[in-house]
C-alpha cells in the first residue's frame, strides 16, 4: 500500500499517522485474513509445532526491532513475568499450535470461520468472569444466533458428515483460549504499569520459549528446509504476529479499541475468499451462510451499553497475542 492520507491523523499522544487508519484497518484485515492460508502451506511440510515455533522467532524479532527502535525495555518483576507466562500460553502458543493442528484434518476456510467465534466465547464468559459485564437481551440473542451459525457452517442437520471433528473441535478450542486469554490479562496485568508494546515483546518471549522447549520433545528436525513454506511460516510470523500487533496498537490509539475490533468480522471473509481461491478448497452452501449467521451474532454480543470508564490499561494486545487489545481495556480481536 502506498496511498498516503492527505490530512494526516494524531493519537492522543499527539503522534501524526501519515498513513490513512482505513488503509491499515484493511491491511490489518488482509494480513490476518491470510493467516490461516499461511498455516495451511506451513504445515504442508512442516510439523505444527515447528510452524508455530516459527511463527513465534519471527514474530518476536519484529517486536524485538520495534523496542529497540523505540528505546523500550522488557518489564521488569517476577510477578509481572508470571503473569505474562500464563497469558503467552493462552493467548500465543495453545491457540497458535492449536490452529497448526487443526489444519492437517480441515480446511483453512473453517479454520477461518472457527476463529470468529472468539466473541461469542469472549462474551459467555465475560458474564460469568467479569462482574461488570451484564448481559442485555441483545446480547443473549447474539449468543444464540451465532452459534446457531456455529451448527450451520458445521453441517449439524447432516449428521456433521464429512466433517473431521478432531481438528474442528481444536480450532474451535483455539478460538476459545484467546477470550480465557484476555479475561485474564484483564484481572492479572490490567494497571501493571508498562507499556503494552514491551508487555506484548515480553509475551511473545516467553512463548518463543515454551515452544523451543515442546517442539523438540515432539518433533524431529525436517529432513529438507522447502522455501516456499518456509517463506509462508516467516510471513505469518512476521507479518501475522509482528506487524499486524503494531498496526493494530496504531489503530487503537487512533480510532478506539471498538473500531479497531470490527477487524474480526473481515477475517473470515479473506480467509474464505483465500482459500477457495489460492489453494483450491471446496466450499459448500452451508459454510458461507453459516459464516455470515456467525458474525451477526458475534456482532449483537458486541452491541449495547459497553462498560463504564476504567482506569488507563496497559496490558498487551490480543493479538500477540490477537493479537487480542490495548491501551483501553477492550476485549481483542479474534485472530488466528
Amino acid at each position: 500500500m502506498t496511498t498516503v492520507s492527505t490530512v494526516t491523523a494524531a493519537g492522543p499522544a499527539g503522534r501524526r499517522r501519515a498513513l490513512d487508519w482505513r488503509l491499515r484497518f484493511g491491511a490489518l484485515s488482509l494480513i490476518w485474513g491470510f493467516s490461516f492460508l499461511l498455516i495451511k502451506v506451513g504445515t504442508a511440510a512442516y510439523a505444527p509445532f515447528q510452524v508455530t515455533l516459527g511463527r513465534l522467532v519471527f514474530g518476536t524479532a519484529v517486536l524485538a526491532a520495534a523496542m529497540a527502535a523505540k528505546r523500550e525495555r522488557l518489564p521488569r518483576g517476577a510477578r509481572t513475568w508470571g503473569h505474562l507466562t500464563v497469558a503467552a500460553f493462552l493467548l500465543n502458543a495453545l491457540p497458535f499450535s492449536l490452529f497448526a493442528y487443526s489444519e492437517l484434518t480441515i480446511p483453512s476456510t473453517l479454520a477461518g470461520i472457527c476463529n470468529a467465534t472468539s466473541p461469542l466465547w469472549g462474551m459467555a464468559l465475560s458474564l460469568v468472569a467479569l462482574s461488570e459485564d451484564r448481559p442485555t437481551r441483545l446480547r443473549v440473542a447474539g449468543l444464540g444466533i451465532g452459534f446457531l451459525g456455529v451448527l450451520t457452517v458445521l453441517g449439524a442437520w447432516q449428521g456433521f458428515h464429512g466433517l473431521d471433528a478432531t481438528g474442528t473441535a481444536m480450532a474451535l478450542l483455539a478460538s476459545l483460549s484467546y477470550p480465557v486469554g484476555w479475561i485474564y490479562v484483564r484481572r492479572a496485568l490490567a494497571g501493571a504499569g508498562h507499556s503494552n508494546l514491551s508487555l506484548t515483546g515480553a509475551q511473545l518471549l516467553l512463548a518463543t520459549l515454551q515452544l523451543a522447549v515442546v517442539t523438540p520433545l515432539f518433533t524431529s528436525f525436517p529432513a529438507a528446509l522447502s522455501p516456499v513454506p518456509l517463506l509462508a511460516v516467516a510471513a505469518l510470523g512476521a507479518l501475522g504476529t509482528g506487524v499486524a500487533v503494531l498496526i493494530q496498537y496504531g489503530l487503537v490509539s487512533e480510532v478506539g479499541p471498538t473500531t479497531a475490533q470490527m477487524v474480526t468480522y473481515f477475517i473470515p471473509v479473506i480467509a474464505t475468499a483465500a482459500g477457495v481461491a489460492i489453494l483450491g478448497e471446496s466450499l459448500s452452501w452451508s459454510t458461507p451462510v453459516g459464516a455470515l449467521v456467525v458474525l451477526a451474532g458475534a456482532a449483537l454480543t458486541q452491541a449495547g451499553p459497553r462498560p463504564g470508564p476504567r482506569k488507563a490499561d496497559t496490558t498487551p494486545a490480543r493479538s500477540a497475542l490477537r493479537p487480542t487489545e490495548p491501551a483501553e481495556p477492550a476485549e481483542p480481536a479474534a485472530r488466528s
